[in-house]
């Protein structure tokens, strides 16, 4: 796994925009989790801060559920996010909802990160490091090593054990070379809507990615329990 240097904190990556994917119902976690208060601010609005305070990133865009616009818009005014560049509605799969997002993104961006609106503990190395590994190796997924061990199975029985020290759990943002995730969105948004993750809209067109360093912080809120786990590590870092 690649890590960005220090040095990147100010040096001049190509132009890098951020796309938010925030179209997501929240059913399993019984409400709307982005707009659910984590230290006392919505979800989404720590995200959208964490993307602001990357001096790397230039235009952050948000791709959104369907009617809810205007409330990204006016959340990212009433928390100073400067660099919103667009709401996008987002489509009725992840694969739409990033290709609305990427193809708001301004013309000149050259390196796009795709994030999860629900991921709101990111931090700016983890950033960098995915920018980093993308402008040198065209795409990147942050990940964290597997500790478990897990299991194949098949009608609840297992099938096969593969060897944790080969397995890695995806993290977002997932970075990527502009043409490249344009190119891959499109295909996968015409013939397989079903992708879940940005990374494999690449490699069904034959992309390669490269690793870079995630973090066991940050997590995706999915559930309640979660987010009781996000405030547990927010605070935490208060202290500190």
């Amino acid at each position: 796994m690649e890590r960005a240097s220090e040095k990147l904190k100010t040096a001049r990556l190509p132009y890098a925009a951020a796309v938010i994917v925030a179209g997501g119902s929240g059913s399993r976690f019984g409400g709307d989790k982005l707009m659910a208060s984590l230290g006392g601010m919505p979800v989404l609005a720590r995200t959208l801060l964490a993307f602001e305070r990357t001096e790397a990133v230039r235009a952050i865009v948000v791709a959104a559920r369907p009617g809810t616009e205007q409330d990204v818009a006016a959340l990212a005014r009433q928390y100073g996010i400067t660099k919103l560049a667009g709401v996008a509605a987002g489509g009725d799969t992840r694969a739409r909802s990033s290709l609305a997002g990427v193809m708001a993104v301004p013309a000149q961006a050259e390196l796009i990160a795709i994030h999860d609106g629900a991921r709101p503990l990111v931090t700016e190395q983890v950033i960098l490091d995915g920018l980093w590994t993308a402008y040198r190796h065209t795409a990147a997924l942050p990940a964290v090593p597997v500790r478990d061990t897990i299991k194949l199975a098949a009608d609840g029985v297992v099938t096969d054990t593969p060897a944790r020290a080969s397995l890695f759990a995806a993290q977002t943002p997932q970075c990527f070379q502009a043409d490249l995730i344009r190119a891959a969105l499109l295909d996968a948004a015409k013939n397989a809507p079903e992708v879940t993750d940005d990374c494999l809209a690449v490699e069904r067109i034959g992309g390669r990615i490269t690793l870079s360093r995630g973090s066991e912080e940050n997590i995706k809120i999915t559930t309640p329990l979660d987010l009781r786990l996000a405030e547990i590590i927010l605070s935490e870092r208060e202290r500190t």
